[in-house]
């Protein structure tokens, strides 16, 4: 278990949407400091957050934010991108920097703040993945969400002897400008922030934010065309 009350915590993609509404959540439930990371610090607007420049996929900015917040113990990978491309008509690029955002990316920032959140006495991960890491409709996205998923499974039986915990947060559409175009139930950014940080603290090693997410989990066992209704056409 984490108590985020005295915590030293760092949002990457802290400047809108779901990691704005983290920010915020963290300073509620009594955090001492987050760091804000952005491409651009100044879209940063909480007024007590550490604005951080950030790209995640680029080792050299890892290794700046890294060197500046040297007093952390939970890490939020937040920061992604959703480019969706298809696997047989986009540029292989595109499908490559899905992956450098969403995959890489925050294993660039764990393998930075392992040590210093070990330093630190011990503390925990916060990953975002997404209800798409269990079924392929967007993509390059859906998979980068699904090896990030692995990731995260592996980290937490890495990190467990080290005193870090690591926890899974699972959602479906969330009302950002990322899915802004999508005609569907969305969340609030602040409900999934406040199901994730509590999350955190229990320990939990998943969070499934909505109805969506769950129903998608629990028929994982079942057979592929209960997930993919398109397969018995």
């Amino acid at each position: 278990m984490t108590n985020i009350e005295g915590s030293v915590a760092l949002v990457t993609g802290g400047s809108r949407g779901l990691g704005r509404a983290l920010v915020e959540a963290l300073y509620e439930r009594g955090a001492k400091k987050v760091y804000a990371t952005a491409r651009d610090p100044k879209a940063v607007t909480h007024p007590d957050a550490v604005p951080l420049p950030l790209e995640v996929s680029d080792p050299v900015s890892v290794a700046a934010v890294a060197e500046q917040a040297h007093d952390v113990t939970l890490l939020v990978n937040n920061a992604g991108s959703m480019l969706n491309a298809n696997f047989l008509d986009s540029p292989v690029e595109d499908v490559r920097r899905e992956f450098e955002t969403n995959f890489y990316g925050p294993l660039l920032m764990t393998r930075a703040f392992v040590p210093i959140i070990e330093r630190n006495g011990g503390g925990h991960l916060l990953n975002v993945h997404s209800v798409v890491s269990w079924v392929g409709i967007f993509g390059s996205y859906s998979a980068s969400k699904a090896a990030f998923w692995s990731q995260t499974n592996s980290l937490r039986l890495d990190l467990r002897p080290r005193g870090i915990e690591v926890t899974g947060l699972h959602v479906g559409f969330i009302d950002t400008e990322l899915v802004a175009r999508f005609d569907a139930p969305k969340s609030t950014p602040e409900s999934v922030a406040t199901q994730a940080l509590d999350g955190v603290e229990k320990g939990a090693f998943e969070v499934l934010a909505d109805d969506m997410t769950r129903q998608v989990k629990a028929g994982l066992a079942a057979d592929l065309g209960a997930l993919y209704p398109q397969l018995a056409s």
